[in-house]
């Protein structure tokens, strides 16, 4: 399959989404850590579209941004879909090829589907117009697509409009549209507004383009899950579903080990090496890549992070943005690793907060080690050395650097700069009272008796 003639997208985004109850866009809403509508757009970037124009509400900056650096045009008012196409028609200028009209909630769809789209617009010169179908035994409250006797699309009559016999057609409009781009100007400026909600709807093309003497064909979609929209909240949650079906499946498919699949969570740009190991309820967030041969225990949380080959992460760890764990580095259970680097060999197994710093190759932080590095006003950077040993419950209060080979001793706080092979030791003198115990116990006994 292949379109000759270039090809320009119109993504139709401007719709307030009512039913998600929310005040973020509808298509702004994530899926695998991602909008909606980026789904959408690596489909059309991949049809090598010359232009992409998002049609977007009058408050839809925040749409813009995330459809950047591709052009955006504003529905002034919301008049429906063939006024939303009609707002993206200075962008598109005097574009000729051919012109996709797509949904914005629809993040699914895929590539071939639309490459079959265009296909059927271009199955012979009187072929003005294509549309997306899809036939259900059941069907939902489309609208159905209605064809002539020689296989070819009448019209589009919405499911509230439809006879008995017409609701009766199992071929229902899914809202992808394949145009002629040198006629779609004027066949939009034909669409009227005479119904019941007196909006302007893309579906009148149909009759438009008949009209014109020219054809529209129908593209009938099998995989109706590439098809489904959203409109509310549990649509997004079966989406999401999908999505990480896919996800865990292509992880596998490509050398890691899921323990338990439908508990692994990851994000549509997570990157596994060979032979990972993911235990259960693990979640990847955006922006993580990880090397071979890493293992990942259970419940743990990454996300902006790169974890590099024979690393161990968990349980119970979470890995901040802006973090290198490196070789054979071990994060162990309930650490929190947040902007730093632990570099090849470094361990740091247990209940420990290492933010704004810097772990040189085979240094060991002990439990209960918290590095400050917030002063309340401004975060500071630490760094360890090489071989540098930090006790169990010592702090370090940012800025300051340790040198090769320290030793920090356990419960110290430390506040300035460690020399190279130095033993630090900042904590209170002990004090030791001989019996005092014992007399304790004894009163405590006599003032219950």
């Amino acid at each position: 399959m292949s379109n000759a003639a270039p090809l320009a997208v119109i993504i139709l985004a401007a719709g307030k989404g009512t039913r998600m109850k929310s005040d973020l866009p509808k298509c702004l809403h994530k899926i695998a850590g991602r909008p909606m509508i980026g789904w959408l757009l690596e489909t059309a970037q991949s049809l090598k579209a010359e232009k992409i124009i998002t049609v977007i509400s009058p408050d839809g900056q925040a749409v813009g941004d995330a459809v950047a650096p591709h052009e955006t045009a504003v529905q002034t008012t919301a008049q429906g879909t063939g006024d939303a196409v009609k707002a993206a028609l200075p962008a598109l200028g005097d574009f000729k090829g051919d012109v996709l009209i797509l949904l914005a909630d629809m993040p699914f769809i895929s590539a071939e589907t639309l490459q079959w789209l265009i296909e059927a617009r271009l199955k012979d010169s009187d072929t003005g117009l294509s549309v997306l179908g899809a036939e259900f035994e059941t069907p939902p409250a489309f609208g159905r697509l209605i064809l002539d006797g020689s296989g070819t699309l009448e019209k589009i009559v919405e499911d509230k409009d439809a006879t008995d016999i017409e609701r009766s057609v199992k071929l229902c409009n899914m809202g992808a549209f394949c145009v002629a781009g040198e006629h779609l100007a004027e066949w939009v400026g034909k669409i009227g507004n005479d119904n019941a909600q007196n909006e302007y709807y893309i579906t009148d093309l149909v009759e438009i383009v008949r009209g014109f003497d020219m054809n529209a064909h129908v593209h009938v979609v099998r995989n109706h899950e590439e098809i489904h929209g959203v409109n509310s909240r549990a649509d997004l949650a079966l989406l999401e579903v999908k999505a990480q079906d896919k996800l865990r499946l292509n992880a596998m498919q490509n050398g890691a080990t899921l323990m338990d699949p439908a508990s692994t969570y990851f994000s549509f740009d997570t990157k596994l090496g060979r032979d990972v190991v993911i235990e259960p309820g693990v979640f990847f967030g955006n922006g993580v890549t990880v090397g071979d041969n890493v293992t990942i225990h259970a419940y743990s949380h990454i996300e902006g992070a790169v974890i590099e080959d024979g690393a161990e992460i968990g349980p119970f760890a979470r890995i901040r943005p802006k973090s290198k764990i490196g070789k054979k580095v071990t994060v162990g259970n309930f650490i929190e690793v947040n902007r730093s680097e632990m570099k090849e060999g470094s361990k740091a197994k247990h209940l420990c907060y290492l933010g704004d710093a810097v772990i040189g190759k085979k240094s060991n932080i002990g439990a209960g080690t918290v590095i400050a590095n917030y002063d309340g006003f401004n975060k500071h950077d630490t760094i360890l050395g090489d071989g540098v040993f930090v006790g169990s419950n010592s702090t370090i209060v940012a800025p300051l650097e340790v040198g090769d080979g320290a030793l920090l001793a356990a419960g110290s706080t430390i506040t300035g700069d460690v020399p190279k092979d130095a033993l630090a030791i900042a904590r209170n003198q002990e004090d030791i009272y001989p019996g005092r115990a014992a007399e304790r116990r004894a009163r405590k006994l006599k003032e219950k008796s």
